[in-house]
């Protein structure tokens, strides 16, 4: 739920704004949130699970 949660608030945060106000940092870090982050989330996820 957390990394569903995750992909769509940066998915509905980086498609609505006009290209015209595009910053490069930030669509730098809304891609390796996008990208790194639930990976990584996953893999503690179960392993967490599988300790149980």
């Amino acid at each position: 739920l957390a990394v569903v949660s995750l992909f769509v608030s940066s998915g509905l945060f980086a498609h609505p704004k006009p290209p015209s106000i595009s910053s490069p940092p930030l669509d730098q870090a809304l891609s390796v949130l996008y990208s790194v982050v639930p990976p990584a989330l996953n893999s503690l996820i179960y392993s967490l699970r599988n300790k149980e």
